[in-house]
């Protein structure tokens, strides 16, 4: 029996085209999209670039895709790249009081972390950012129920429980993360304290002390209205370069919030001739 045979097509981008282009893949079949940086486990390009990567269900669907977006079609065979993935997820500081580990190399106090197909394991910049705020802010939300809009694999709801939050409350819009994140919060003794579903944020019902968001401008910039209704407190966005943070930030402002700070990470990429960041914003509703 051949091995099996998983194509994608990997385009190089600017970081504030990524959304766009995954759009496009995703209307071209592709059956999930990855972004690639210098802080993902599989490393982006060295110039200030990113990955955009496309899954397809067969070769022939992603050459279609690259007659349209170009780029480079490739495949992975086998399993190998289950050995792989476990090469690059090692045990890391989230912040400065909680660590990560995935559940084949335990460290005692960690919270256990298995991103599976979901999107998440600590090591981009933007969930370091969003972490941070939870950490340094963990009195607002300490015995209360946190929302937490665009989950992935659940990693930041989960480490607001640790830092002291009665609850959480999960959303995506990606069916897969559902079992991801309840088998995450199944290892680290939170299932019950966690509730994680597809409910479109418009839809969640209720308020919350503290909210936070970390998905890419655009979309946040959709839903400015309803993570402004969902937050009764504090509101904290990342997956914002620096170069997208204004028009964020005056998106939310605009429906009453107030700018408390904006935090950045400075990663490798041009704009306009100087590096461009991750940031994330906070905001506070008065």
């Amino acid at each position: 029996m051949s091995e099996p045979r998983f194509p994608y097509l990997r385009c190089d981008v600017p970081p504030a085209e990524a959304d766009g282009l995954g759009h496009r893949l995703m209307e071209f079949g592709a059956t999930g999209i990855e972004v690639r940086d210098r802080t993902t486990m599989q490393k982006g390009p060295d110039d200030g670039r990113v990955h955009v990567v496309g899954w397809f269900a067969t070769r022939d669907d992603a050459e279609r895709a690259q007659a349209q977006v170009g780029g480079v079609v490739e495949e992975l065979v086998g399993d190998a790249w289950r050995d792989a993935y476990k090469e690059h997820f090692k045990p890391f500081a989230l912040t400065n009081e909680l660590w990560v580990c995935p559940p084949w190399e335990l460290v005692d106090g960690a919270l256990v972390l298995d991103p599976g197909r979901a999107f998440g394991t600590g090591l981009h910049a933007t969930t370091a950012l969003v972490s941070a705020q939870l950490e340094k802010r963990r009195d607002v939300f300490r015995d209360a129920t946190v929302l937490d809009v665009g989950t992935g694999s659940g990693i930041l709801a989960l480490a607001a429980l640790r830092f002291g939050a009665a609850r959480a409350v999960a959303t995506d819009n990606d069916p897969e993360v559902l079992e991801v994140v309840a088998e995450n919060a199944a290892r680290n003794g939170l299932g019950d304290r966690l509730e994680v579903s597809t409910t479109d944020v418009r839809e969640v019902t209720g308020s919350y002390p503290f909210v936070v968001a970390n998905i890419r401008a655009p979309v946040l910039i959709a839903m400015a209205d309803a993570l402004h209704d969902r937050t009764s407190g504090w509101l904290v966005l990342s997956g914002v370069l620096a170069s997208e943070e204004a028009e964020v930030r005056s998106a939310f402002v605009a429906t009453g919030l107030t700018h408390i700070e904006t935090v950045r990470r400075d990663e490798p990429g041009p704009h306009e001739g100087k590096p461009d960041a991750w940031t994330a914003i906070v905001l506070q509703k008065p």
